[in-house]
Formats: C-alpha cells, structure tokens, sequence
C-alpha cells in the first residue's frame, strides 16, 4: 500500500509522486506560492514606512503615529494635552520632531499603579480616646445622645444594622470608652418618631397595609417617607402606625353616602373621565383623594350638573 499525504494548502489527502511534493495538485503549489509572496510583501510594506523613518528628523502626524505604533488620533491628542510638541506650518501641514518624541518619552517613566482596594494602609496610629461627634447640618449644637444599647433595645434593632444606618443616613454619633452614641433627635427623626411613639397602640405590616389600602411595598415606603408617618422596627419587621394610615387614607369615606366616586359620576350621567376633571375644574367641585381613587362632593356633582343642565349642556 502506497503512503498518503496531507495537502499543506486544501488539506485534502493525496498519493505523492515523490518524497518532496507537498501539494496534491499544481493549483494548490500556485496557490500557496501567491500566498507566501504576498506576505513577504506584506512584511516589506510593514517595515520600509519605519525604516525610512530612522532617518528623517520632522514626522508628520501620519507618520509619527507609524513611529510610536499608534494611531493619528492619538498624536492629536498628545499635541493637544501639551505633552507633545508640534509645529504647524500651514493650516494643513503641521510637524513633529523626532527628537521631541524621545523626550516626552524620558519625561514620563514607567510607575507602577496600585489598586485603589490594595493600597497599603496608613501608618498612622489609630486613636482611641473620645472623639469628636460627626458633623451633620447644624455646627456647635449640644445633642442629646442614645447609646447603642438603647437605640437597640428601644427600636429592636441588630447592631450591625443601627451602624450601618447611621453611617448611610449621616446620623451624628460618637465614640466613648470603646461604645457608639447616636444623636437622639437624628435617630427619633430616621425611625420617624418625633411624635411619642408609645401613645400608639395599632401597628400594621407592610403585608397588612397592601391587604387593607392595596399599596405596595416601594409604594408604601416612599409614602411613609412623604407624610412621616411614625415607623417602629422590632426584629427585622417594620410596623406603622395605623391610625395616621387611617387618618391620611380616609378610608371611611368610601362607604360614606355624601360623595361619588369618578366611577358613579361616569354611570349616572355618562360623562368620560375627560369630561368630568373638566366639570370638577371649572364648577370648583370639591373632591378627597383616597388611595388612587378621587372622591367628589355629591352635592357639589349635583350643583354642576344642573347648571349644566340649565345651559343645555
């Protein structure tokens, strides 16, 4: 059985005629033979622009990007930084000295950067000793301070959660004899009880308040936050107090015979949504916002629809 060999060009496997022949047909030698002259050529192109460079002392932008292997944009760049020097000749000719090159190249050395997260820490020595409470938006004011303990204790916090806390929402603390004081005014104000917390006696869930008042929770949160309504945190859980719930919702007056919902306004004199922010506008009808849900005056629907009715409307 005669050997076979593997074509260097197409890969296909062939009979050699001789123990020299690399290429199965004369296509593939021709072929292979343009390829390699091609990238002689290639290798030429590539080093006769530098070598022609080594002995001009004035580059031209196109060229000095050649020189330092980078691009035209680049050198524009370096000249505009100002830590390359240039010449412009004309309004379209402009040079750079080779010798120019060179020395921005000695000007700036290599230096080592070091990771923000791997800097070596500082040598200074750590105090211990009292420290000076953070500085929040009032300077010179004499706080009065809870300790951890009973910032914990009253609030039903974790310890890592009240530091943490403190130091993203900017509450003023300080340091005695190795325990934290937090600012009783900043802490009353971020757990949202300025108001006497134990005179409360009904709290809801975040989970209670999306049953009763259908509010989800970012919604809650951000409503909360705009009507300070007084929070308590107790192992995890935040309760809120339902009776200023209660009181901002009106939920009561759903049920309340006196007003009309948009939807009953709609039903009763077949007017679009359109149509009665119209009418509530212009006739001055008095309305109560509960939940997403605007509730108008049903003696105040009734004037405006009779005037209404009296203009032939």
């Amino acid at each position: 059985m005669r050997p076979t060999r593997k074509c260097e060009f197409c890969g296909k496997t062939f009979v050699p005629r001789s123990g020299m022949q690399k290429y199965c047909s004369e296509e593939c030698q021709a072929e292979a033979k343009r390829l390699r002259k091609k990238r002689q050529q290639d290798l030429i192109n590539g080093i006769e622009p530098i070598m022609d460079l080594q002995h001009q002392e004035y580059l031209t932008f196109s060229k000095a990007a050649i020189l330092m292997g980078c691009t035209r944009q680049y050198i524009y760049k370096l000249v505009a930084n100002g830590k390359l020097k240039a010449s412009r000749l004309s309004s379209r000719m402009a040079f750079v000295r080779k010798a120019d090159i060179e020395k921005m190249f000695e000007g700036n050395p290599y230096k080592r950067v070091i990771p923000y997260g791997k800097r070596k820490p500082s040598c200074k020595p750590k105090t211990t000793n009292k420290q000076e409470p953070t500085k929040g938006k009032e300077e010179n004011e004499v706080l009065d301070y809870y300790s951890g303990e009973e910032v914990m204790s009253i609030y039903k916090v974790k310890k890592s959660w009240l530091y943490t806390s403190a130091r993203r929402n900017k509450i003023p603390m300080c340091r005695i004899a190795g325990k934290n004081y937090y600012s009783k005014r900043h802490i009353d104000v971020f757990f949202g009880t300025a108001v006497d917390i134990h005179s409360i006696t009904e709290w809801v869930t975040a989970d209670d308040v999306e049953e009763v008042f259908s509010m989800s929770k970012s919604a809650l949160r951000a409503y909360t936050y705009r009507h300070k309504i007084p929070t308590k945190r107790e192992y995890g859980r935040t309760y809120y107090s339902k009776e200023h719930l209660e009181e901002l919702r009106r939920t009561d007056l759903m049920s309340d015979d006196n007003y009309y919902t948009t939807e009953q306004v709609q039903q009763l004199y077949g007017l679009t949504s359109a149509n009665i922010c119209h009418i509530v506008r212009a006739h001055h009808i008095s309305k109560v916002k509960v939940g997403v849900k605007n509730l108008l005056l049903k003696t105040d629907v009734e004037r405006a629809m009779a005037e209404r009715a009296a203009k032939g409307l």
